[in-house]
């Protein structure tokens, strides 16, 4: 028996200033009953109750753009607002079992997103997902960060790179960086945030070609945990050598000069 998502359409507007529509509330019961049924054959997330799956899943992927959900007058949805415009080129990298990307997918059909990850059955699993949504803005790439950043047909070539629950901080904007355009944006989603760490990514990003814009915190609307989102802007172009070879990042993260 399908189980039915939460749409609790005060807690939306409380915490994103925004809601789905009913068609937007449908795609994401058809997403969380695609992720069960993938999830069978590969293991994508533990996260698939319902109530943790809108607010881990649905609620932090989006959280994570509240910018582009939301003008900073009016209220009024860009995606809404203004159909077509700013057709974004986003990535999201180690997409696991499809967040953020996928749900910002459905929210912005005139975006191109390209879900990267280095495990090929995922990659297989997320196709066969994509494939059942009707999704033709998804696009999958199977590969290692470090690898796809320098392949000259993705490099630089995004508006905007997502990232989750991949590394250290230092170690996700040596990732993320070289895939994206100068003036495009990073953003981290990150659960705490200490000082040190935020000084560690000032000293390091300009190396990367990048400067930090903010660090917004967030709390969770159910259980009230701590998340926090990195915006970062691509200011210039990234140097030749980042990223580093397959493995160096995680194990050896950049520190500042």
């Amino acid at each position: 028996m399908a189980t039915t998502l939460p749409n609790p359409a005060a807690l939306w507007l409380e915490t994103l200033g925004w809601q789905p529509d009913a068609d937007q509330q449908n795609a994401f019961q058809d997403l969380h009953a695609a992720l069960i049924q993938a999830n069978q054959q590969v293991n994508l997330t533990r996260i698939t109750n319902p109530d943790d799956f809108w607010e881990k899943h649905l609620w932090d992927s989006l959280q994570g753009i509240a910018p582009w959900l939301v003008e900073e007058e009016g209220g009024a949805s860009l995606a809404a607002a203004v159909p077509g415009a700013d057709a974004l080129t986003v990535v999201d990298i180690g997409t696991g079992g499809g967040f953020p990307g996928l749900p910002v997918a459905l929210v912005f059909p005139q975006w191109q997103v390209s879900l990267l990850d280095s495990t090929r059955k995922k990659i297989a699993a997320l196709e066969s997902m994509v494939k059942t949504l009707g999704l033709t803005n998804v696009h999958l790439l199977a590969g290692r960060a470090e690898q796809v950043g320098h392949q000259p047909i993705h490099r630089e070539a995004f508006d905007l790179a997502l990232i989750r629950a991949v590394g250290s901080t230092n170690t996700c904007a040596e990732y993320a960086l070289p895939l994206v355009k100068p003036g495009g944006t990073v953003v981290l989603y990150r659960g705490q945030w200490e000082p040190g760490e935020e000084q560690g990514l000032q000293a390091v990003l300009p190396r990367l070609g990048g400067r930090l814009l903010s660090v917004r915190r967030a709390e969770t609307p159910m259980t009230q945990g701590v998340r926090h989102y990195v915006e970062i802007q691509k200011t210039g172009r990234t140097p030749d050598a980042f990223p580093r070879l397959p493995g160096v990042p995680a194990k050896s993260p950049l520190q500042g000069n």
